[in-house]
């Protein structure tokens, strides 16, 4: 048996010489599975604002009835993707029990945080982990993980698989992110964590904004232009939930200051050690001469 390297390395090298793997890594099946999700959850959170919706009340949760649907849709897609890399050879077993592991630790954290003040230390989990496994990994982990930390802390309802989606787009963009290394790697990593923290919140508001009234000045008004209703959301994020973004930015770039370079290094040894770019290839046995 002899075996070749098919994995997603980085050349670039990075502490310790250790590569930075792409374990879920843009092969066309699971680039395309991975773009379609990101479609249908864009439509989701947009169309509201796209087209006319009348407003339920001041107390309405909105997406009350195409949340579940947008669930069934979303899980299949995710699956997807993983389905995808395994036909093509990107996932075995090793991916999937690492993806599980690392799941369950961002459930225990959203545990420990859920959402209080904005406060959830389960994101720069995702943030380092799309890092040094690459943005496919980053994409499936942010949805897989919110979804079991929903299911642990009991914060299960139609919001939550936009807030997988938009857990997805965090881990997916910080594999992204353009090569560096050493401390300008971890600056890089902390200054996206303070802005996906906020801008996560500022995605997650359009799961409700436009069926709620808050007033002329903060509230969606069904066929004005899209410019001034965008002005009034814009207005209505700095009156309300810039309080809970910005907490949750800063806690995240403050745990990648703090832990980013040690974790990445054990991410990366990890993958190398465990080989997951190594694709073994059977040969068969010499026939044995007559004789």
């Amino acid at each position: 048996m002899k075996s070749r390297r098919g994995g997603f390395a980085d050349p670039g090298r990075l502490e310790g010489g250790l590569p930075a793997e792409r374990l879920i890594g843009f092969r066309p099946r699971s680039a395309a599975t991975l773009v379609l999700a990101s479609a249908v959850g864009l439509l989701a959170f947009g169309w509201p604002l796209l087209w006319s919706t009348e407003q339920a009340g001041e107390n309405a949760i909105g997406h009350t009835t195409d949340g579940p649907w947008l669930f069934i849709l979303l899980l299949p897609l995710l699956v997807a993707v993983v389905l995808a890399e395994l036909s093509e050879n990107g996932v075995d077993a090793k991916v999937i029990s690492l993806l599980g592991m690392l799941a369950a630790v961002g459930a225990a954290l959203r545990a420990l945080g859920p959402g209080t003040a904005g406060l959830e230390p389960g994101f720069f989990l995702l943030v380092l982990a799309g890092r040094a496994f690459g943005a496919g990994f980053g994409f499936v982990l942010g949805a897989v993980s919110l979804l079991a930390g929903a299911l642990v802390s009991g914060g299960v309802g139609p919001w939550m698989p936009f807030q997988m989606l938009a857990c997805a787009w965090v881990g997916c963009l910080a594999g992204l992110l353009p090569r560096a290394s050493g401390r300008a790697e971890i600056a890089v990593l902390a200054g996206y964590s303070l802005v996906a923290g906020v801008l996560y919140g500022l995605v997650m508001n359009l799961w409700f904004w436009p069926f709620a009234t808050f007033g002329s000045d903060f509230s969606f008004i069904p066929g004005e232009p899209l410019v001034e209703n965008l002005h009034r959301y814009l207005l209505f994020i700095a009156a309300t939930s810039l309080g809970w973004d910005i907490p949750r930015g800063v806690l995240c770039a403050g745990l990648v200051l703090a832990f980013g370079r040690p974790i990445l290094t054990a991410f990366r040894r990890t993958a190398r050690k465990a080989a997951f770019d190594v694709r073994p290839v059977f040969e068969p046995l010499p026939e044995k001469a007559d004789g």
